[in-house]
C-alpha cells in the first residue's frame, strides 16, 4: 500500500513523517544595510505630506465658508436697510401727497385770508387767437 488511501478499503495508511533538518546558525558575513527603515521613513514622510495637503485644503474650505457667511450677513443687513428706506420713502410720499391735496391747500389759503373766486367772476383767455 502506498501513503494514500486505498480506494477499495476503509483503511488509510499513515503518511511518512517530515524530515527535519538541523538548523544551523547563519554565517556572519557582511552586514547588509537596512533598507527597511528607509522605506518606512519614505512612507511616513509621504503620509505626512498627504495629511498636510488635506489639512491645507480643509483650512481653505473653512476660510471660504467663513467668507460666504460674512457676505450673507452683509447682504441681510443691506436688505434690512433697503426695507427701512422703502418704508421711509412711502411715508414721505404720503406726506407729499397729503400736503399737495386740494383741501389742505384751500384750508391754508383761508388761514391767510384768501377766499375762492365766485364762479360768475371766472373768465377764460383764448391764447390761440389768430
Amino acid at each position: 500500500m502506498s501513503a494514500v488511501a486505498d480506494w477499495f478499503t476503509a483503511e488509510v495508511a499513515p503518511a511518512p513523517a517530515p524530515v527535519r533538518r538541523p538548523r544551523t546558525a547563519p554565517a556572519k558575513a557582511k552586514a547588509k544595510p537596512r533598507t527597511r527603515t528607509r522605506r518606512r521613513s519614505r512612507h511616513i514622510t509621504g503620509g505626512i505630506v498627504w495629511i498636510s495637503a488635506f489639512a491645507i485644503l480643509l483650512a481653505g474650505v473653512v476660510a471660504l465658508n467663513v467668507a460666504v457667511l460674512r457676505a450673507n450677513v452683509a447682504v441681510n443687513k443691506l436688505d434690512q436697510q433697503q426695507l427701512q428706506l422703502q418704508a421711509q420713502n412711502a411715508a414721505l410720499a404720503s406726506q407729499v401727497s397729503s400736503a399737495s391735496a386740494s383741501i389742505r391747500i384751500e384750508q391754508a389759503a383761508r388761514r391767510l385770508g384768501l377766499v375762492p373766486a365766485p364762479a360768475t367772476d371766472t373768465s377764460y383767455l383764448d391764447l390761440n387767437h389768430k
